[in-house]
């Protein structure tokens, strides 16, 4: 009875946190589609997903989500070997360059790609502006960097010494591959390729920026209906289509990272040398660099062109408003904003995830007990791929009463991107602390320690730097993210990712020249912290 005590003791805090300001506000957003007028009509979730429209949005979505995992892997797989196992000089830091993408905000991302492919881009020539193939570029360009840490990762703590019998044994390094390394890495390489069609599915600023009104995903879609058509209950029935979709994938997440490979229980393998046959796989990870540096370049040197001539110019308006009053507030205040929000989204998120992970790793003593713990940990990463638009409209249509009106809070914003950094938080905190031996809490215990004392005296020496990497994710996520903030930031309060978006949406060349010195100064911000979390050596996206 106290263990179960404890655990609700635990799990209250974070179970109320998360139902009022997710379940809440997504149940609200869900309820708009089965009730009009405040009846049942679940007629009208049916003709809004029978539209042809719906289905063509659906079928995009669908078609270039998994185009975009199917290149990521394809070019994940050779960076990977190469960035883990392969004794390279420089290694950790194309790692952490390689992971800036992820973490850079989606809209500095669509801007990149518009800059790199349109008119008068360097790659402007092939007329991939404004299509498909652009938008599937911008989602590799984003996700890559998942399968390179998830796999890598695996590579990285495989056992050598099946690989190296069935070479003694005359196989051929391609056999080698498909018939011991393929089998023991499949685990890690489809659940990392789970993950990317995730994100990928649920995009929204680079599909928002790259497809325009020509090219839509249900994110998209959403967003148009309740900002521009004002279609809540459509809003609504595709919302409910995608988290339906969302929940089937996250359980087939958590089906295959439960799945027993071949790297359980192994140490760190040394990186060997590099051999003649490791080439082929240097020349793609040299191909990804190049693809992820090109765009990032590309926005770098024209934020500091104007009037066709280098020049400050763009970095100075940024204390400013833009042409014809494109902003009610000036992008060096917006960046003002974006940093305090990021702060306290960081510490909610930490409190949040700290406590989530202390209870899901928890050593179970019955299956009950595994199960409901179990069953948390799903509860707690439902906001890894439930719309954040959904999510925003929802505070807006649900927080607006007593005892919870919210609407004009100012802690609304960083509430909403908590719930958005919250699974990254978890996810970096859960291998450590689970990694921690039972035995020494019980000794500690023993010896008269409390269950704080116990958690500080041997949790904490091991957590502290995944502690550290997680706040860098939380504060990095925090202040990429678009989704919910579009709809929660005020119009006097913007965020970063907020200004650009309506930097880039009215006519003028300074209005677009400050959306690209804004896009780079927030990208820098993204990038030093990333870097600095990179030199914790410790796992990021790759414990999805």
């Amino acid at each position: 009875m106290r263990r179960w005590l404890t655990l609700a003791l635990l799990a209250a805090g974070p179970v109320l946190v998360v139902g009022v300001f997710f379940v809440l506000p997504v149940s609200g957003m869900v309820s708009r589609g089965f009730f009009a007028d405040g009846a049942f009509d679940p007629g009208g979730v049916l003709e809004v997903l029978t539209r042809p429209r719906v289905a063509r949005v659906a079928w995009f979505t669908v078609w270039s989500a998994a185009v975009a995992t199917a290149v990521a892997v394809v070019l994940g797989l050779p960076a990977a070997f190469v960035l883990h196992r392969l004794a390279l000089p420089g290694r950790r830091i194309v790692r952490a360059a390689l992971l800036v993408p992820f973490v850079l905000p989606t809209v500095v991302v669509g801007v990149a790609f518009r800059l790199l492919l349109g008119e008068g881009g360097p790659l402007g020539f092939l007329g991939l502006d404004g299509t498909p193939v652009a938008i599937v570029a911008g989602l590799v360009f984003f996700n890559v960097a998942v399968v390179v840490r998830a796999v890598g990762a695996a590579w990285e703590s495989l056992d050598t010494r099946p690989a190296e019998a069935a070479a003694a044994l005359g196989a051929a390094p391609a056999q080698v591959w498909w018939t011991v390394t393929l089998p023991a890495l499949r685990p890690a390489i489809v659940g990392a390729a789970s993950v990317v069609f995730l994100f990928c599915a649920t995009a929204f600023g680079i599909v928002l920026t790259l497809g325009g009104v020509h090219y839509a995903t249900i994110e998209t879609e959403i967003y148009l209906l309740t900002t521009t058509l004002f279609d809540l209950q459509a809003a609504a029935a595709l919302s409910v289509l995608q988290i339906v979709v969302v929940v089937v994938l996250l359980g087939l997440a958590a089906r295959l990272r439960s799945t027993p490979d071949a790297t359980a229980g192994r140490t760190t393998a040394r990186p060997r040398r590099v051999r003649s046959g490791d080439l082929p796989a240097i020349a793609v990870t040299v191909l990804v660099l190049v693809a992820v540096a090109a765009p990032i370049a590309t926005l770098v040197v024209g934020s500091f062109r104007a009037d066709d001539a280098w020049s400050l110019a763009n970095y100075r308006a940024l204390t400013g408003v833009g042409s014809n009053q494109a902003l009610l507030a000036p992008v060096t205040d917006a960046l003002v904003t974006s940093l305090r929000t990021a702060v306290d989204a960081t510490w909610m998120a930490l409190l949040m995830g700290l406590s989530v992970a202390v209870l899901v790793t928890r050593r179970s003593q019955t299956r009950t007990e595994r199960r409901a713990r179990g069953l948390l940990d799903g509860f707690f990463m439902l906001p890894l791929g439930v719309s954040a638009v959904t999510l925003g409209f929802g505070f807006l249509i649900t927080l607006d009463q007593p005892p919870v009106d919210l609407r004009s809070s100012p802690l609304l914003v960083p509430i909403a991107q908590a719930l958005v950094a919250l699974p990254l938080v978890v996810r970096t905190l859960v291998p450590v602390l689970a990694g921690v031996d039972d035995r020494q809490r019980q000794a500690a215990a023993s010896l008269g320690a409390s269950p704080f004392r116990a958690m500080l005296t041997v949790d904490l020496p091991a957590a502290w730097k995944p502690l550290l990497a997680a706040s860098g994710f939380a504060f990095a996520a925090s202040l990429g993210e678009f989704g919910a903030t579009s709809f929660l930031a005020r119009d006097e309060h913007p965020t970063v990712p907020v200004v650009i978006f309506r930097l880039i949406g009215h006519p003028g060349e300074l209005n677009y020249g400050m959306a690209l010195a804004a896009s780079v100064v927030l990208a820098t911000a993204t990038a030093v912290v990333m870097l600095a979390v990179e030199r914790l050596r410790v796992p990021s996206v790759g414990a999805f």
